[in-house]
């Protein structure tokens, strides 16, 4: 009998000791019974099987023990003998406020969306390692369980805390406490990820790596000069406006050329004139501003005349403003074209093919309020309520910050100090592994920037670290060959 045979039979055995009896009128996700179920999928080794396990986990008061809130994830575990060594990865998306959809069907998961149908994911992450797909408090069906509680969720402190406690339950529940153990989270669940391996690591738990995606390195402190970060964001936009036939040719014909070319003007031009703005005459700046607006397709009184710079939202709406066009903040090489929509087919294989039958509704997917709601008043949405600070801030602080995020929209604003993350987990486990990914056309990151973080890097960083640029917006694993590149680095970084 093959291995991969014997896996499917394992799966089915396990299934039949493990499956909850079903009757009508019980709802799995109130009377606490997760739903197990049998699957395989297809890869290009041949047929992996596999247990599918769908649940919420109670994330209780740590003095009371009482349940505040019920987490909820779908699990993906391919039997093996117990000692082999296969990894268990927990993966969330960010928001905040979001669920862990995207990555569940676009990337890491055993079905991926296409066509706004799911099919079988010959890439799935599951072949590497044990997979859980995490939906934090207020998202999918995770919920506080009492409206006063919800305060507690809904905040970067109580989320990171909530979120590893999920981590450290989940897996004494299932006995894998023995499994090596990865985060991975994407844009505001990049840094979600840090700071949760950081706290769990500081509870004694080993986590091996962390993969942090479309969201930063997780470093609090800057390895390289905010001049220089704010210069390296040039050699992105060239690119946009070169895809967008927006950039002179003799500034490059290739990508190639334009991004080596602008990168040499940041460096050697823009970014000393940064760090000197205030020793500029006013024929330099213009000049500079002018040079600026060229190097990035746009016209030059779009340019800020004092910080000499561009945010994010201005490059976004100015540079098709000609056309009538806005540019898409997660990729830049889209114009606002709708998206198809797997929510039917999401809702179906969460509900029929995993048989988590409940009333419940899924929260984020579809627009559509559902459940009861006195006098139809739904909750305000996740992200509307969420606590940004880390800190005891004033109400007009919190006011500024929020305000100057949403005028540059270049991300959520940073209320406090940071949360302790990928540098401070390293000085508790020199051995921690880092991989941090991007796309070129996300306006919220910068392959650029992140390429010249990497090369600065100190010794034990640039041992931990590892950094990748795929061609792709935000969710660059949309495009075909950067989701199988994405797909092999995953694999290669989970090897022990």
């Amino acid at each position: 009998m093959t291995e991969r045979r014997f896996s499917v039979l394992l799966a089915t055995l396990l299934l039949a000791f493990t499956a909850p009896a079903l009757a009508d009128g019980i709802d799995p996700a109130f009377d606490g019974v997760p739903v197990v179920s049998s699957h395989s999928v297809e890869l290009a080794t041949g047929t992996l099987g596999y247990v599918a396990e769908a649940g919420r986990v109670a994330i209780r008061d740590a003095e009371t023990g009482a349940a505040r809130g019920q987490m909820g994830y779908f699990a993906y575990r391919v039997p093996a003998p117990k000692g082999t060594g296969r990894p268990l990865m927990f993966i969330w998306n960010g928001g905040p406020g979001s669920n862990s959809a995207i990555l569940h069907f676009e990337v890491a998961g055993p079905r991926r969306a296409s066509g706004g149908q799911l099919s079988e994911n010959a890439e799935t992450w599951l072949a590497y390692a044990d997979l859980v797909f995490v939906d934090p408090i207020g998202t999918g069906f995770s919920r506080p369980t009492a409206p006063e509680y919800a305060a507690e969720f809904y905040g970067t402190v109580g989320d990171v805390a909530s979120v590893a406690e999920f981590v450290r339950a989940w897996r004494l529940l299932h006995g894998a406490e023995d499994a090596p153990l990865y985060l991975a989270g994407e844009s505001w669940g990049a840094g979600r990820a840090g700071s949760v391996g950081y706290t769990l690591l500081k509870q004694g738990l080993p986590v091996k790596g962390l993969v942090l995606i479309s969201g930063g390195a997780g470093l609090n402190e800057p390895v390289i000069a905010p001049s220089l970060r704010t210069a390296l964001k040039v050699p992105d936009l060239a690119l946009v406006a070169h895809y967008h036939g927006k950039l002179d040719p003799v500034f490059g014909t290739d990508a190639t050329e334009v991004l080596a070319r602008a990168e040499d003007w940041a460096r050697r031009v823009y970014r000393p004139a940064l760090e000197n703005k205030a020793g500029l005459s006013a024929e330099a700046r213009s000049a500079l501003a002018d040079e600026l607006a060229r190097r990035i397709g746009i016209a030059a009184d779009m340019v800020d005349a004092d910080s000499l710079t561009i945010s994010p939202r201005a490059y976004r709406e100015g540079l098709l403003k000609a056309e009538g066009l806005k540019l898409d903040t997660f990729d830049m090489r889209l114009t606002g074209q709708d998206e198809e929509n797997a929510a039917p087919a999401i809702e179906r294989y969460i509900r029929h093919d995993l048989g988590f039958a409940t009333s419940l509704a899924y929260v984020g997917l579809g627009g559509a309020d559902a459940g009861y709601a006195p006098d139809g008043r739904f909750p305000a949405s996740v992200g509307a309520r969420w606590n940004y600070a880390t800190a005891k801030l004033s109400e007009a602080e919190i006011k500024a910050a929020i305000d100057k995020a949403i005028r540059d929209g270049g991300g959520p604003p940073r209320l406090g100090p940071p949360l302790p993350s990928v540098a401070e987990a390293l000085d508790i486990a020199p051995g921690l592994k880092v991989l941090v990914v991007a796309g070129s056309f996300d306006s919220l990151n910068s392959c650029t920037g992140n390429a010249a973080i990497a090369a600065a890097l100190p010794a034990p960083l640039k041992t931990a670290m590892s950094f990748r640029c795929y061609t792709g917006g935000h969710m660059f694993y949309r495009d075909q060959p950067s989701r199988f590149q994405f797909s092999k680095d995953i694999e290669a970084f989970l090897q022990p």
